[in-house]
């Protein structure tokens, strides 16, 4: 029985069209890592806001002061596990950063932790600023542009 191959024309054919799908899909999946990274980071910070809230409310109840100290965000109180590391820059951990840090957003000692947090509870009305110590660019936009990761 004889043998039977792909001729060369075949092949070409075959190689074009692959050469088409790729040209077609490549670019689709190229931006996925850079919006995994913004959606990852968004949802950290919508965590740690909401818990940050839910222990706002405890405490407001209690009558104590409604924001939890750097201490209590991170050691079990606030958070059951620490913040994973920031999607953009790899790094874990929380840091204490001044209020005119937080309210500019500052990314202070990016090696040092992936996270800012700044709470006041004796200022009238008490704040808490929880954000990204990272200002690279997300996927996300406004009518400026692209929004840093320490904007969102």
């Amino acid at each position: 029985m004889p043998r039977r191959a792909f001729s060369l024309l075949e092949i070409m054919i075959v190689v074009v069209i692959m050469g088409i799908l790729a040209a077609v899909a490549i670019p689709r999946f190229a931006g996925a890592a850079d919006e995994a990274r913004t959606a990852a980071t968004e949802s950290v910070l919508a965590s740690v806001r909401a818990s940050i809230a839910a222990y706002r409310a405890g405490a407001v109840i209690a009558g104590e002061d409604p924001f939890p100290t750097l201490a209590e965000l991170t050691d079990g109180s606030v958070l059951r596990d620490p913040p994973p590391a920031n999607p953009f820059t790899g790094v874990r951990g929380v840091q204490a950063v001044t209020r005119n840090q937080a309210e500019a957003r500052t990314v202070v000692n990016k090696t040092a932790a992936g996270w800012n947090y700044f709470a006041d509870n004796a200022s009238e009305p008490p704040v808490a600023i929880f954000y990204a110590n990272c200002d690279d660019d997300t996927t996300r936009t406004d009518s400026g542009g692209a929004v840093p990761a320490n904007e969102l």
